[in-house]
């Protein structure tokens, strides 16, 4: 997904919120949830699986980050494993500010209107469940059609975007390796799908050392 595309996507979930609010209807806190979670899985390169099983104890402070409060890094106990291993956990340090806004604003006025049977989830259901990636991916292709955006579009593009962008913005590749949980640079490198102008300006700069070196 563009930029572009994750903004449009972003402003139509927090446009339900007060779509529902205005209207009365009983969804503006699953609406207002649901809005955070793909903040969440974009603004920390999350799986859905990943996301779904987070609980509000997996946010911790990052010392070297006291800006971002308890959300400076998140820890993910559901990674995805390998055959005959268990999940892969890994810790995300947070790096896009208004995300942590987004978490925090969540955690601080939303979640806790949840019924107390939900427990340490942090996406709890209004019957005290716990959300599942199947009710997120629903949610998703819900707003996506809504939008006229791609039919092949899933959660999982969000994953593949924060990667993407990432690397645009000129994050140490290994360092975006180490954040979404890959084994290998190569898998990293297939999810990155980098634009004409990045791939443009990236080729001039290559030209440029070289004239210079030839200089």
């Amino acid at each position: 997904m563009t930029r572009e595309e994750i903004q449009l996507f972003l402003d139509y979930a927090d446009a339900q919120v007060d779509r529902a609010i205005r209207l009365g209807r009983k969804g503006a806190l699953a609406a207002y949830r649901d809005a955070t979670v793909f903040k969440v899985i974009y603004g920390w390169g999350l799986r859905c699986t990943e996301t779904s099983k987070l609980d509000l104890t997996d946010w911790y402070r990052n010392p070297k980050a006291p800006e971002l409060g308890r959300f400076g890094s998140l820890h993910v106990r559901y990674g995805k494993r390998s055959k005959g291993s268990p999940p892969r956990r890994r810790t995300v340090l947070s790096v896009m500010p208004w995300a942590v806004e987004a978490a925090d604003d969540y955690v601080t006025n939303i979640r806790p209107r949840y019924r107390s049977e939900a427990g340490p989830a942090l996406w709890p259901t209004e019957r005290g469940g716990r959300l599942q990636s199947r009710e997120i991916e629903d949610r998703f292709a819900e707003y996506r059609d809504a939008l006229g955006l791609d039919s092949d579009l899933v959660p999982h593009c969000l994953r593949h975007s924060h990667v993407t962008h990432q690397i645009e913005d000129g994050v140490d590749p290994a360092f975006v390796q180490r954040q979404v949980g890959h084994r290998y640079a190569s898998t990293t490198a297939l999810y990155t799908g980098v634009s004409g102008d990045f791939m443009n300006t990236m080729m001039r700069r290559v030209l440029d050392k070289a004239l210079h070196q030839s200089q």
